[in-house]
C-alpha cells in the first residue's frame, strides 16, 4: 500500500492525539522527539504507550528519539516491552545502515516497519544502504536538519539534488518516502505548490504538522483528470492487444508506462 500522508502529533499533547487519527491523514505519528522538551520526555513516552496500548486505530505509529542518546534508549526499552503492535516506528537522525541492523534485533517485528530519517549529508551518502534493510518501507526527507549540516538554505531549489537522489533511492529499494512538512502551517498554497513539485521528482507523500495541511497534500498528490484519462486508455489498449504488440496513438506501449498507468489508477481516493 502507498501512503500519501503522515500526520505529527505532540507527543506532549496527548489530548491532540485522537484528533489527529480523525484529520484523514493515511498514517499518524506521535512524536517523541523534537517536539517535546527534555523535561517532559518520560511523561510523553508513558503517554503515548498508553494511548497507543488501547487506541482502534490501527494507522497511527511513533517517532522515537534518536537511537544514541539516552532518551531514545529509553524508547527503545520502553517499546521492547510494551506488547504493541504498530504500523511503523520513525527513526530520527539515521546515518548508517548499522543503526537499522541493531533496531531489527532490538525491536519485535510487531512494532512495525521502520521509516528512519535521512535529514544528514552523511544519511544522504549511505540512504542507499540504509533503505536496504529489510524492514525498511518508510523513509520520511528531513529537509531542516539536512540544509543545516549542508548549510545551504531551505528554500525548495536548494534541496533539489537531495530530494532527487532520495526520489531514486527510495524508487529503486521499493521505500515509500515522504518530503518534510512545510514548515509554515498557515501558508497551504505553498504546502500544495510544492507538494506537486515534489511529485515531478517522483515523490508522492508529503508529512504535516496540521490538519489543514492533509486536504492540500492530498490534493497535490491526486491525479488529474486527464493524467487518469491516458491512464485508462494505457490499460484497455494493453488489455486489447492481449500479449501481442500493443499501441497507443501509434506509440509502443511498454512494460513501464504500463506500470505508471496502473500506479495513477490505484493512486485515486
Amino acid at each position: 500500500m502507498h501512503y500519501r500522508s503522515v500526520l505529527f502529533v505532540p507527543g506532549n499533547r496527548p489530548e491532540r492525539y485522537e484528533k489527529a487519527c480523525a484529520a484523514g491523514a493515511d498514517l499518524v505519528c506521535i512524536d517523541l522527539e523534537d517536539s517535546v522538551g527534555p523535561s517532559d520526555k518520560d511523561r510523553a513516552r508513558e503517554d503515548a504507550l498508553e494511548f497507543l496500548s488501547r487506541t482502534q486505530h490501527a494507522h497511527v505509529g511513533v517517532r522515537i528519539n534518536g537511537v544514541q542518546t539516552p532518551e531514545g534508549k529509553d524508547d527503545i526499552q520502553a517499546l521492547t516491552g510494551s506488547g504493541l503492535t504498530l504500523p511503523f516506528i520513525m527513526i530520527p537522525k539515521v546515518s548508517d545502515k548499522g543503526e537499522m541492523s541493531d533496531l531489527d534485533d532490538d525491536l519485535p517485528n510487531e512494532l512495525g516497519v521502520f521509516c528512519p530519517i535521512i535529514e544528514s549529508t552523511i544519511g544522504l551518502l549511505n540512504a542507499a544502504e540504509i533503505f536496504s534493510n529489510g524492514r525498511v518501507s518508510l523513509a520520511l526527507f528531513g529537509a531542516v536538519d539536512f540544509s543545516a549540516d549542508l548549510d545551504c538554505d531551505l528554500s525548495w531549489d536548494a534541496l533539489l539534488h537531495a530530494r532527487s537522489v532520495l526520489a531514486n533511492v527510495a524508487a529503486a529499494h521499493d521505500v515509500n518516502l515522504f518530503d518534510v512538512p512545510h514548515i509554515d502551517v498557515r501558508d497551504l498554497d505553498d504546502c500544495e505548490l510544492t507538494t506537486r513539485r515534489n511529485k515531478t521528482l517522483g515523490i508522492h507523500a508529503r508529512a504535516a504538522i496540521h490538519p489543514a495541511q492533509i486536504d492540500r497534500i492530498h490534493a497535490a498528490l491526486a491525479p488529474s483528470e486527464a493524467e487518469v484519462e491516458q491512464a485508462e486508455a494505457v490499460i484497455a489498449a494493453y488489455q486489447k492487444a492481449d500479449g501481442d504488440v500493443a499501441l497507443l496513438d501509434g506509440k509502443l506501449i511498454e512494460a513501464p508506462l504500463l506500470k505508471k498507468a496502473q500506479r495513477i489508477l490505484r493512486s485515486r481516493k
